[in-house]
C-alpha cells in the first residue's frame, strides 16, 4: 500500500531561480552575492526615514536619535553577520542612509559628516559591523555560541609581538 502511494505521486520540477529569499535575506543564486539584500535594505532604512522625516514636527536631536535607533537601524543591520557588505559601493550605499539622517538634525546641515557622527555619536555602519563581527569571535571563543570554533580557527603559538595568549590563525585552505 504505501509503494502505490509513492508511485502515485507527481514528480515536481524545481524552476531555476536567480534570486532565493529565505528568512529575509536575499541571494544571488548564481554568483553568491547579496547586492539584492543590500539594495533592500537601503530601500526599507530610506523608506523609515522618509517616514520619520514627514511625520515628526517637533525634531530634536534627541528624538530623531531614538527613532533612527529604533526605525531605520534595524533595516540596515537585519542579519548583517551573514550578509556583510564587503564590497566599498554597498557599504557606501548604506552609509548613505546615515548621512542623510544626520543631514536631518537640526543645526547640522552645514557640518561635514565626521563632524556630525561625533556631536550625535552613532557609529559608522562599518564599525558597527566591525564591533559585532568581533563580539560573535568572543563568543564562539568562550564556547557561548553555537558554532564550533575549532574547524574554522586555532590558536597561534607563535607569541613574539604580544604577551596575550589569544592569537588567532585561520586554516590553511587547498584544494584538490
Amino acid at each position: 500500500m504505501w509503494h502505490k502511494a509513492i508511485k502515485q505521486r507527481k514528480c515536481n520540477v524545481l524552476q531555476e531561480v536567480k534570486q532565493e529569499k529565505d528568512l529575509g535575506i536575499i541571494m544571488t543564486t548564481s554568483d553568491l552575492e547579496f547586492f539584492s539584500q543590500v539594495i533592500e535594505a537601503y530601500k526599507k532604512a530610506k523608506r523609515a526615514l522618509g517616514m520619520i522625516n514627514c511625520s515628526i514636527q517637533y525634531k530634536s536631536k534627541s528624538v530623531l536619535l531614538c527613532l533612527y535607533k529604533t526605525l531605520v537601524r534595524p533595516h540596515l543591520e537585519y542579519c548583517m553577520q551573514i550578509w556583510s557588505p564587503h564590497y566599498s559601493r554597498d557599504r557606501q550605499l548604506l552609509e548613505k542612509v546615515q548621512h542623510r539622517f544626520t543631514r536631518m538634525v537640526p543645526g547640522m546641515k552645514v557640518l561635514p559628516y565626521n563632524k556630525r557622527l561625533r556631536q550625535l555619536g552613532p557609529w559608522t555602519l562599518e564599525k558597527r559591523c566591525n564591533r559585532a563581527d568581533l563580539i560573535e569571535m568572543f563568543k564562539m571563543l568562550r564556547g557561548k555560541s553555537c558554532p564550533n570554533f575549532d574547524p574554522m580557527f586555532e590558536k597561534s603559538m607563535n607569541l613574539s609581538t604580544r604577551v596575550h595568549s589569544v592569537k588567532l590563525m585561520k586554516h590553511r585552505c587547498t584544494t584538490i
